[in-house]
């Protein structure tokens, strides 16, 4: 991809949602009529405490040069969130890099999970567990995730995927009740690795594999739009139970770096814990009694 364009478009998107009224500017009467949405460059460099013509050339994506201390005043103008920050580093770090830096992936892809993993993720048994890496590739699951999101597990294409699955498998609408913010959370997770890693070629096939069904997938990139889903609530309509609502949780797998455990829980005695209990008795495992015992 593109590192030029990638940032020139990120900063020109940040910027266009953000009015001088926002930003605490008075506008000039006798700067004429406004030509852009949101903000000029010019008012950005203002706010930033930068040339206009350094910011001109950052923002055609000439980040050479460009310190830790610009950049983070470049993000407090544009008001960006912590992960639109850290997106921002990720994308002048990538377009600083030598070639060997960007040859070499930020994280190596693991091609098995540990064997400590996979005991850790059986040994959690009462909730739904599992494993997945910055591509939205579902590596790992105990049983219960596996149950809760048969579905995701079982749609055809491989590896298993939540955005393929969300965009290109036609039982995720019934699945997602709220398609359009999953589609939403998973585009901008997926725009949030881009950063992170430029020259996954995976990645890059996937997010060209999306592209090329519709222009639902495509609409939703061009925004820039990257986030950090760490926690939340998710509802779904599973094909056995009904509606459920559970609570998650992700945590980043500091052994393995770029892998993330995600654990779903529901409020005890609710609806949701009974619909959960009953995915669990229909897919124990059936114990045959040894010979002898009764």
């Amino acid at each position: 991809m593109d590192r030029r364009s990638e940032i020139r478009d990120f900063l020109t998107t940040r910027r266009a949602r953000i009015t001088p009224e926002q930003a605490g500017l008075t506008p000039s009467p006798l700067a004429g009529a406004r030509r852009v949405p949101g903000l000029r460059r010019e008012e950005v460099a203002q706010l930033a405490g930068v040339s206009v013509p350094y910011y001109t050339r950052l923002e055609r994506g000439d980040a050479r040069g460009a310190t830790d201390a610009v950049l983070d005043a470049i993000a407090g103008a544009l008001r960006l969130d912590d992960a639109e920050r850290a997106h921002l580093f990720d994308l002048v770090r990538a377009a600083n890099a030598t070639t060997a830096q960007a040859r070499a992936p930020r994280h190596p892809a693991r091609r098995t999970l540990r064997p400590e993993l996979w005991n850790m993720l059986e040994a959690m048994g009462g909730v739904p567990a599992y494993i997945r890496n910055g591509r939205l590739d579902l590596l790992a699951g105990n049983a219960l995730a596996r149950a809760l999101f048969a579905p995701v597990f079982d749609s055809p294409a491989r590896p298993a995927n939540s955005a393929r699955f969300t965009f290109l498998d036609p039982a995720a609408p019934e699945f997602y009740p709220d398609w359009d913010a999953v589609a939403d959370q998973n585009v901008a997770t997926l725009r949030a690795e881009v950063g992170r890693n430029p020259h996954d070629k995976a990645l890059s096939d996937l997010i060209g594999e999306l592209s090329t069904r519709g222009d639902t997938f495509d609409r939703r990139w061009a925004r820039h739009e990257v986030r950090r889903h760490r926690a939340g609530a998710k509802r779904v309509t599973h094909p056995l139970v009904g509606d459920m609502t559970f609570s998650y949780e992700t945590m980043q797998l500091t052994a393995d770096e770029g892998l993330y455990l995600i654990i779903c829980g529901v409020a005890p005695g609710s609806r949701d814990a009974e619909a959960l209990n009953l995915l669990a008795s229909w897919n124990a495992p059936n114990e045959t009694p040894a010979p002898g015992n009764s």
